[in-house]
């Protein structure tokens, strides 16, 4: 009876331990379902809403295209390794129970610029490579925000703003993205 009892225990432990490394590789590699906290992309996203998130462009170091909206790593001036892949994931499942290890360092924008583009900010508009971007998307007609100088989207980096201009963090201020920081493509709103 007790061998019985410590072989289903076993059994049960090997199974949940199983079902979370097989939900930590889809969460790592494959889908990551998440939250959206903060208005810098309303009036397309709101304050939680949740989004499904695909990650295998991350994996495969995809460039996103224009508007895509995409996951991003804010820490810019750092490299990013595989640790941070498999990290942030777990702080997730954490901050479920502990609120305190929630990271405020993953942001959710819309790609505007890639490698090679010249943006500029004037008239309270992005131009693109010279001409005005159409963006029925933003929050605000204008944006509170110019700049006197271009800037040149380096290699292997790509520029990504939040809809809501006038209340958004984004690449204004910490500047362009590497592809490696794009943790994924929202795929779905919910």
């Amino acid at each position: 009876m007790n061998n019985k009892f410590v072989k289903e225990t076993l059994d049960w432990i090997y199974a949940i331990v199983l079902a979370l490394v097989i939900a930590m590789v889809i969460h790592i590699f494959i889908v990551q379902p998440t939250r959206v906290s903060g208005e810098s992309m309303e009036d397309t996203l709101h304050n939680g809403q949740y989004l499904i998130v695909t990650k295998w462009q991350h994996i495969m170091h995809d460039v996103p295209d224009y508007g895509q909206i995409v996951i991003i790593d804010s820490r810019v001036n750092r490299e990013r390794t595989w640790i941070d892949d498999v990290k942030e994931p777990l702080m997730n499942y954490v901050s479920v129970i502990d609120k305190s290890a929630q990271t405020n360092d993953v942001w959710v924008k819309r790609v505007i610029g890639k490698a090679g583009d010249t943006l500029e900010f004037k008239d309270g508009h992005v131009w693109r490579n010279g001409e005005e971007l159409q963006e029925p998307y933003t929050k605000d007609p204008t944006m509170n925000y110019s700049r006197s100088t271009p800037v040149v989207v380096p290699e292997g980096h790509v520029f990504v703003m939040g809809d809501n201009r006038n209340h958004s963090s984004d690449s204004r201020f910490i500047g362009p993205v590497p592809v490696d920081h794009v943790l994924g493509f929202v795929e779905y709103a919910l």
